[in-house]
This record gives C-alpha cells, structure tokens and sequence, in this order.
C-alpha cells in the first residue's frame, strides 16, 4: 500500500532564479532544492527569460538579478508584475549593490522585497519565505532611508496621490507604515491591538490596490502622508 503525504503539509513555494551567472545560479539552486518546502521550477539568465518563464512557470517568487543581459532586473520586475497573468508572483531582488536608488527602483516596479547578495544562505531562504507569504522584506531602517529620497527629490515623483476613499484610522497607520513602523510600534503608537493593525492593513492593500507592505509605503509618500523631516 502506497504511502501518501501528509494531508496538511503545504505545497513547496515554487522559486523562478533569475540570474545570469551560471555559477552563482547552480548554487542558488542546489540551496533552494536541498531546503524543505522549497523547489526551483526555472532558471533565466537574462531579464527576457525572467519575463517568460514567469508567465509559464507561474512561480511564487522570482528570485531577481538587478544586472543581468538582455534587460535588467528591475525593467524585467516591472513586466512581471504588470501582467495580470502573473497575478501573486512576488518578485524579490537580489544584488550586490545597497543604494537607495535600487531599492526605490525596484519597490517602483512592484518588487516585495531587496536582498543583499552577501547576505547568508539562512536570511535568503527566511526571505523566500517571507516573501512568499505576500508579506514585504523591508526593514524599518530601509524605509526610513526611502523617507529622506523621497525628500530630497520631491520634483521627481508624480503628482499627489488620490488615496480614495480610506478612513480616517486607515490613513492614520497608512501614515505610520510610511514612517517605518512595525505593526507593534503601530499598535502602540495608536493604542490598538496587533491584530487590529493587521485588519487595517488588509483594507489599505485592497483599497489601494498594493500588493504588499512595500507598495503601501511608496503610496504613503505619494498620497501626501509623509512630507516633511517632522514626519520621520
């Protein structure tokens, strides 16, 4: 008699790698394969190829170069989370470079998350994982970083944003997540319950269509929320 899985084990998150050198990519790989409840289902070595087997291999989370051939990472980001036939691929970047203007780029374009190649393996898998969960790898201190680009380059950012038709309380932690909080500092600050936080978090993602954590900071600075040194 065949033995089957355990019926509550979840599914593996599926990981497209996107990188142009091999070396690096085998290793990627041979990580992400020898790690429970993950598995490779593609490689690219070019942007393009990010692009296509994106669509055809419907990955969870697409591990993405920021340098790579043919078209870079960001652009091949941008693509990926502008097709509606790509709808919950999350796009974490991976690069050696930590400046601001790859992190803004890349949050433009729709990316989840931005990793640091020197980070270790443990902290890229943790990231995978975070990612996967439709949760935003962007840390207090990133974002905090954001607030000052966004400061010091007012005249380079779109018109204000039309926040529709959120609370008063929704605009109040949509304020907080812009500053950096964390969902208990927001509690906190705010005198409500994680949980609450969490709720009103749910509603902002839905009304502003953001796919996550990191999309709700950019509209918090384009929506006016954030707009002064005060504000941090």
């Amino acid at each position: 008699m065949s033995v089957d899985a355990e019926p509550n084990t979840p599914p593996p998150v599926r990981v497209l790698l996107a990188e142009d050198q091999v070396l690096i990519r085998d290793s990627l790989k041979v990580l992400i394969d020898t790690t429970p409840g993950l598995v490779t289902v593609g490689e690219a070595g070019t942007g393009a190829e990010a692009v296509l087997l994106a669509r055809r291999c419907r990955p969870d989370v697409v591990l993405m170069d920021v340098r790579m051939p043919d078209m870079d990472g960001i652009e091949a980001t941008r693509r990926i989370c502008a097709d509606p036939a790509g709808a919950g691929i999350r796009v974490l970047i991976l690069t050696t470079f930590d400046q601001d203007e790859y992190v803004y780029a890349s949050l433009r374009a729709g990316a989840s998350g931005f990793l640091i190649k020197s980070a270790t393996a443990a902290e890229l898998l943790a990231a995978i994982r975070v990612v996967a969960s439709g949760e935003a790898l962007l840390a207090p201190t990133v974002t905090r970083r954001l607030v000052a680009e966004f400061l010091r380059r007012p005249h380079s950012f779109p018109a204000a944003r039309d926040l529709g038709d959120i609370t008063r309380r929704e605009r109040d932690v949509l304020t907080l997540v812009g500053r950096g909080m964390s969902n208990s500092e927001i509690a906190e600050h705010l005198h409500l319950t994680v949980g609450t936080v969490k709720t009103h978090i749910g509603r902002l993602l839905a009304k502003l269509h953001a796919r996550d954590r990191a999309q709700l900071v950019i509209a918090a600075y384009e929506g006016g929320l954030v707009t002064g040194p005060s504000s941090q």
